[in-house]
């Protein structure tokens, strides 16, 4: 299912991530972004500091969600550029040590800028930020946030399948009267050529054993265009549905499969069409099925 979350959090001076960094207050950033699938496809993207958090972010992730892609993007804000620290003496004077020693074997090499004198500074010593924590903790709150969106959106779909359940319901109550109706007709219709090909047989045949035949013809066709069982077997999966879907829970995979039996019941009923009316509910059923394929592979 869809679904999108963010939260953010800062990092003040004195708190244990921000203990050997001066400066500005740096914000940590989470999003995460779920389309639909039918199974669990999990990306990250996340910067240099953070690639150590993946394997608990992919922990988390996977205890709570079952289906869909989903895309994990975190962000380090370093805040206020005017606020930036200043890179002390002893900082620059190793620099630019190590810029003439590298120019020294490669001539061609770039200098560096004050973008990068700034970054290198604010990378150095000890004082990494230790994200242990925080990470999980704000991975929490947008999953949560998260969640609670997806929960909306299968509420919704709930509903549409619901809707879809009583019309397909509807349409296989239509099909049952039918098939009687066809079988009386084609009674009647053998019954008329046996009497034809008694008139031109002119007692070639005994009327007992054309009768015979003629029934015998009639009740074959009735056992091939018969679809009660079909229509019980269609109505017994939407019976289940409903109860999956009042039920709740981890469905998607078990609906996926009673899916594809509702569409299978609806292929032989149209293969033992015998009428316009039946073939046009088989098609009708086959529609709303597939309608209904594609939102439930949305499912969790």
């Amino acid at each position: 299912m869809t679904g999108y979350a963010s939260a953010q959090r800062g990092v003040p001076p004195g708190s244990p991530e921000a203990e050997f960094r001066p400066g500005p207050v740096r914000r940590l950033g989470l999003e995460i972004r779920s389309v639909n699938s039918r199974f669990l496809d999990l990306s990250f993207r996340l910067p240099d500091e953070l690639r150590a958090m993946e394997p608990v972010l992919r922990t988390l992730l996977t205890a709570k969600v079952k289906r869909g892609k989903v895309e994990v993007r975190a962000t380090l804000d370093s805040g206020d550029a005017a606020s930036l620290p200043d890179p002390s003496p002893r900082l620059l004077q190793r620099l630019g040590a190590l810029q003439d020693s590298v120019r020294t074997w490669l001539p061609d090499a770039a200098p560096l800028t004050v973008a990068d004198v700034l970054r290198l500074g604010t990378s150095q010593g000890p004082g990494q930020e230790n994200w242990s924590e925080a990470v999980p903790a704000l991975a929490q709150e947008a999953l949560a946030a998260l969640l609670e969106a997806r929960q909306q959106e299968g509420a919704r779909l709930a509903a549409m399948l619901q809707g879809h359940l009583r019309q397909l319901r509807g349409l296989s109550e239509q099909a049952v009267p039918l098939v009687p109706q066809l079988v009386e007709q084609q009674r009647q219709r053998f019954m008329e050529r046996w009497k034809e090909a008694m008139g031109l047989a002119e007692g070639a045949a005994t009327p007992e054993a054309a009768q015979d035949r003629a029934l015998s013809e009639a009740t074959a066709f009735a056992i091939r265009i018969d679809v009660a069982e079909e229509v019980t077997r269609l109505q017994s999966h939407l019976a289940e549905i409903e109860r999956l879907l009042e039920k709740g829970g981890e469905i998607g995979k078990r609906l996926d499969f009673l899916i594809q039996e509702l569409h299978r019941e609806a292929n032989t009923l149209g293969s033992k069409s015998a009428a316009l009316e039946l073939t046009r509910i088989s098609v009708d059923m086959k529609v709303l099925i597939e309608q209904m394929r594609e939102q439930v592979q949305n499912i969790e």
